[in-house]
């Protein structure tokens, strides 16, 4: 029997009276979403029907366990918070995998399936999180003795559970419900706009020899066209540009493409997205969207949020000016330009690649000579494989959604711990950023326990029949980092699919930690070898960029706050009364940080950040986080970042936790004391 039909006949088994129930629907046989437990989906199969039917079934057998569950006599455990995670888990799965397909498709119709398919089920998980009479019989569980029985993750499920349902709407009296699903609805569609707009923008810089005089020669041969060249203008050629043409015109050009993605339509997408998530927040009893956010996130409100963020201002605001002075001396030195004359945004990464280049002899295009992707990966496998106690198999029978993404399979001894997919570069039509997209969540089923899935999405520099795929030094952090996120979700072994994910703003801090592992040299020495010579990374090379990690700290610190106060003021400081000017905002945050004016008249770099888009009230999370991931890596620094006793113990503690535990209490628990700032601090070159 099939996966899908049998946990869903299971949860029956478990919440129905013993009158014969309505037969669950079965997906075709030949529907490639249609497998066993833990085997893969046919992805090179699916089609935009395939999406269409996999989705539809798994909603009809969800909306009848939840009607079950709604008539049962006698809540227990089992027969409602149980079965509410299994219906949550199918739905989960469904969305993400077709999701999945609207995001990497290259093929229109299976991406606007795909799309549709996931706004059903969206749809319907508003109408569950609302259901009074679903509610009514999880409530009547936790009212009941055998509630007061639970101890320890059990009680946090259900604890878990009940709040998230409190948060979505279930309490609101009947016209007020109906406008709370009714937001929800316009702002996923909302947001589904923003991201299409944004990854069909399709810009491209078009230069003569003189606009690319600086750009690396593999870089121009890559984009090389009759009439001069063609630069797509996205992440993967952003840093090649900014860092390295010597025309200023060209920087600012390629900038104001850039920060202009999506521009023409996204501008009065995010405007009805802040209004009605701000209707959202008042309708739900809050002052502000933010407000409502934060409860379920460690920050809780958006005092803490602000009190983080200005505290950090404050403490980086020194170094910021100091490293404006720093770049505008090199710029004196360079080009003879007055020092007394302000610095445009579009030259900071061109003068501070200038610095790194003439005062630490460290040239980022020489670093990616380095730094192969294959190389890159193979290291990165072998140091997460011996520190975490974890095997990675490539899985040559997974069949995949492109010809560019690699199936493998994550082991623990002989127990299958997960599944992992990587798709790594650009194409048309593909989402623009880098992540990882949980497929799955672990869970115990009765056939035994369903293992993780995830895919990481990179738009690293695609290869070419005469180059491979170099990374810079920051990318390899980036893969690194998004690597750290697919750990996470493979090491996920608890009972329920719903106690998966940590708190959102603790998120990143489980992958933060992994990118000190590119600034050790033993590290980085192992798999870092010239792409033709196949020269070791150079000692020196490695010592220069240790001496240059802290240029323009300050000035990046500040620039990442900027972003997380840009974030707290659309979704806690809107005022209906006063309509909300998106760029005049850019200009008094910079007005108010008074390092440097950022913003560049005639763009808007609010209509492609997918932060403010998907996750409003998140960046400050980053820097949340970091705190977090500094602090956890001073173990490993005192016992060796190859020490498999100290990962495996990391693995079992932080990253299988999911929220089965309190955060503080298992960081707390892997330190052995509580945690602090210091090391944070210390990493910003600010003591």
């Amino acid at each position: 029997m099939k996966k899908l039909v049998y946990s869903f006949s299971l949860i029956l088994l478990m919440s129905c009276s013993d009158k014969e129930e309505k037969p669950q629907r079965e997906l075709s046989a030949d529907n490639p979403f249609n497998v066993e437990l833990n085997q893969p989906f046919d992805f090179a199969n699916v089609t935009g029907a395939a999406i269409e039917e996999y989705v539809d079934v798994t909603i009809d057998n969800s909306v009848q366990v939840i009607e079950e569950i709604k008539k049962g006599s006698t809540p227990t455990l089992a027969n409602t918070f149980e079965a509410y995670d299994g219906v949550s888990n199918e739905l989960s799965k469904a969305y993400s995998n077709a999701f999945l397909m609207y995001w990497t498709s290259t093929d229109s119709i299976t991406r606007a399936k795909g799309l549709a398919s996931s706004q059903k089920i969206d749809s319907l998980m508003t109408v569950l999180g609302a259901d009074k009479a679903l509610f009514a019989q999880l409530k009547k569980f936790k009212d009941s003795d055998a509630y007061t029985q639970l101890e320890n993750r059990k009680k946090r499920f259900v604890d878990g559970v009940i709040e998230n349902f409190e948060q979505s709407g279930v309490n609101l009296d009947e016209a007020k419900l109906e406008r709370y699903k009714a937001l929800r609805s316009e702002i996923t569609d909302l947001t589904s706009q923003y991201s299409t707009n944004m990854n069909t923008a399709d810009l491209v810089l078009k230069l003569d020899e003189k606009g690319a005089k600086g750009l690396p020669e593999s870089f121009k041969a890559t984009y090389k066209t009759e009439a001069g060249y063609e630069i797509p203008v996205m992440s993967s050629t952003r840093g090649p540009v900014m860092d390295n043409a010597v025309e200023e015109s060209t920087r600012k050009e390629f900038d104001k493409l850039y920060a202009n993605r999506g521009a023409d339509k996204n501008l009065d997408v995010l405007e009805q997205l802040v209004k009605k998530r701000y209707e959202l927040g008042q309708l739900m009893g809050y002052n502000s969207f933010a407000e409502y956010n934060l409860v379920n996130k460690m920050a809780k409100n958006p005092e803490n949020v602000w009190e983080f963020v200005n505290g950090l201002v404050a403490e980086s605001k020194e170094k910021a000016i100091n490293d404006i002075e720093v770049l505008k001396a090199q710029r004196a030195k360079a080009f003879g330009i007055d020092e007394s004359l302000p610095i445009n945004s579009w030259d900071l990464s061109f003068y501070k690649n200038e610095i790194l280049k003439n005062n630490y002899k460290v040239d980022n295009e020489k670093i990616r000579e380095y730094l192969p992707m294959d190389a890159c990966l193979g290291g990165l496998f072998d140091i997460y494989q011996e520190l975490l106690g974890l095997e990675f198999k490539k899985d040559e029978t997974a069949t995949v959604w492109h010809e560019d993404v690699e199936a493998y399979k994550v082991y623990e001894g002989d127990k299958l711990k997960g599944r992992f997919y990587l798709d790594l570069y650009p194409r048309p039509n593909k989402e623009s950023w880098f992540y990882c997209v949980p497929l799955s969540s672990g869970k115990q089923t009765a056939e035994g326990y369903e293992v993780p899935v995830a895919m990481l999405l990179g738009n690293f520099t695609k290869p070419t029949e005469t180059m491979p795929s170099l990374l810079s030094h920051n990318e390899l952090n980036t893969l690194f980092h998004e690597f750290g996120h697919i750990m996470d979700s493979m090491s996920y072994e608890g009972e329920y699919s719903l106690q998966e994910g940590t708190k959102s703003d603790f998120v990143e801090a489980m992958s933060q930690i992994f990118e000190n592992w590119t600034w050790d040299y033993d590290i980085l020495s192992s798999f870092a070898k010239h792409y033709k010579t196949g020269e070791v990374f150079p000692k020196e090379l490695f010592d220069n960029m240790v001496n240059a990690k802290n240029v323009s700290s300050g000035l990046s610190a500040q620039g990442s706050l900027r972003r997380c106060i840009y974030d707290m003021n659309l979704y806690d400081k809107y005022d209906p009364n006063q309509p909300l000017d998106t760029d005049q905002l850019w200009k008094d945050i910079d007005n108010e940080m008074n390092v440097m004016d950022w913003y560049v008249e005639g763009t808007h770099p609010q209509a492609s950040w997918i932060h403010i888009n998907t996750h409003p009230t998140y960046y400050y999370g980053y820097l949340w986080s970091e705190v977090y991931a500094q602090d956890m890596f001073t173990v490993f620094e005192e016992n060796g970042l190859r020490d498999q006793e100290t990962g495996v113990k990391y693995r079992k503690l932080i990253l299988s936790n999911g929220s089965q535990r309190p955060v503080d209490e298992v960081v707390e628990e892997f330190l052995g004391r509580p945690s602090n700032n210091k090391a944070y601090i210390k990493s910003l070159g600010l003591e």
